[in-house]
């Protein structure tokens, strides 16, 4: 469903973004004061996901089946909390795009004073830490859920074509691959202490450029009787009843696992798998993210010619390819890892815009656009958080009671490492990929036609 010229539902005009129409192509200056706030909260991911447990196990000296625990119930609170925060943000979305920016630039409070303590515990004692770090966890993901599901609601409500919202979170995603690429390389090259300020300044500058972000419209009330009033939120549970959505998501978690789960064991292969030292781990994250970036104009030109879905299951289709190639690696086979960074950071890209931008039409064409995208994207991000707690909660305990621990140089355990890396990953590609051909490939799966096709060009 088009907006159009309507009432906006701000209360007062951005200072510069101001209102488009949602079919309006989008300019460079609107792409950047929108998807900004896209690079603090990805630089901060990559620590959260991949840094913190490889830091607290090998430096600090955390057990992994403990860590393991901690980072499961953590992250199954955040997974939790998801669609609530998105049925409140619907709530102020319907008061004004004012009151959500006001609680996003407090939940970015909480977001930076969690995260920092997370990295800069006060004690060391192996059971007072892993309670430090369960207590900055919470307030972390508190903030880090409570600021993505405004943003990427706000990103949803712009709506237009299917070019025109992937573009929109092609830039998001594309601010946030800069902010991965830069927390990839500044821990090892200039410390934690600067990870830190980079965060804490991207922060406070991308706050401040989302408060000039170009505008959504109020669209026309669509008559959905089963959501109620036209002019009020959807109920918490409503989202699950649209099939399209359901469809979406049963492809969406099973590749999303399949992501969750290389991304939290890629530490632990570079040391141990290929026995690289710490420069060619930084190296190697910086490739697969900045091919990332890269792969994104090209998927675009795709969404143009093949459309969103067919692009999506390209994607999968490079990355089970990619991870075909990384079983076969062993000690010193840095080089041809670089090689798997390439593929698999080109097919990252797909993963990254492609996604969302077909949930924002299941939000415009089942009628629900400035009504329901905080509920949707709160489970949509509910469905993320939770690929991110099993990988996490499953994988390293399981590792352990298979006889791996890091710096492990024996064969079996190396083995074991290889199977949850990169086999587990190519079977779940596998699934997630069937999943779409079944659901999502043929048009009459999708009522919704420009879903499941592209824009003409």
């Amino acid at each position: 469903m088009q907006a159009h010229a309507t009432p906006s539902i701000a209360d007062t005009p951005a200072p510069q973004g101001g209102v488009a129409p949602a079919s309006a192509a989008l300019r460079v200056a609107d792409g950047v004061r929108y998807g900004l706030l896209g690079f603090p909260l990805a630089f901060c991911a990559l620590p959260l996901y991949v840094l913190m447990p490889n830091l607290y196990a090998t430096q600090w000296g955390v057990s992994l089946a403990a860590l393991g625990a901690v980072l499961l119930a953590a992250r199954i609170f955040d997974a939790l909390l998801d669609p609530l925060l998105g049925r409140w943000c619907d709530h102020l979305y319907a008061r004004s795009l004012g009151a959500v920016q006001a609680m996003g630039r407090w939940a970015a409070l909480l977001l930076a004073v969690g995260f920092c303590a997370l990295f800069t515990p006060a004690v060391r004692e192996s059971d007072a830490l892993l309670w430090w770090a369960l207590g900055s966890l919470l307030l972390t993901y508190l903030g880090y859920s409570a600021l993505t599901v405004a943003h990427h609601s706000w990103g949803a409500m712009l709506g237009g074509d299917a070019v025109r919202r992937s573009h929109i979170v092609a830039w998001r995603e594309g601010m946030g691959l800069v902010g991965v690429v830069l927390a990839a390389v500044i821990p090892g090259a200039l410390g934690l202490p600067a990870m830190l300020w980079v965060f804490v300044v991207g922060l406070a500058l991308a706050c401040w450029a989302w408060s000039y972000a170009l505008r959504p419209e109020r669209p026309a009330p669509v008559a959905d009787t089963a959501a109620g009033p036209a002019d009020q939120p959807l109920s918490l549970w409503h989202a699950w009843r649209v099939p399209a959505f359901v469809r979406l998501m049963a492809v969406y978690v099973p590749n999303g696992i399949a992501s969750a789960v290389p991304a939290t064991l890629v530490l632990f292969f570079i040391q141990d798998r290929l026995q690289a030292d710490a420069a060619w781990q930084s190296a190697c994250l910086a490739l697969y993210f900045v091919s990332g970036a890269a792969s994104l104009p090209l998927w675009m030109r795709a969404v143009r010619r093949w459309g969103l879905v067919r692009s999506w299951g390209l994607g999968m289709v490079l990355s089970v390819l990619s991870f075909a190639g990384a079983g076969l690696l062993g000690a010193g086979d840095v080089a041809w890892f670089a090689l798997v960074c390439v593929l698999s950071g080109t097919a990252l890209g797909s993963d990254l815009a492609l996604p969302g931008a077909l949930l924002a039409g299941v939000i415009g064409d089942a009628g629900h656009q400035g009504r329901g995208e905080g509920v949707y994207m709160g489970w949509w991000n509910f469905a993320t958080k939770l690929n991110l707690a099993l990988a996490a909660g499953l994988a390293l305990p399981l590792l352990g009671l298979l006889g791996y621990t890091p710096g492990a140089r024996e064969p079996h355990a190396l083995h074991m490492l290889s199977l949850a890396y990169c086999v587990l990953p190519l079977v779940l590609k596998g699934i997630a990929f069937a999943a779409l051909a079944c659901l999502l490939l043929k048009r009459e799966a999708l009522p919704h036609a420009r879903i499941a096709s592209s824009t003409p060009t």
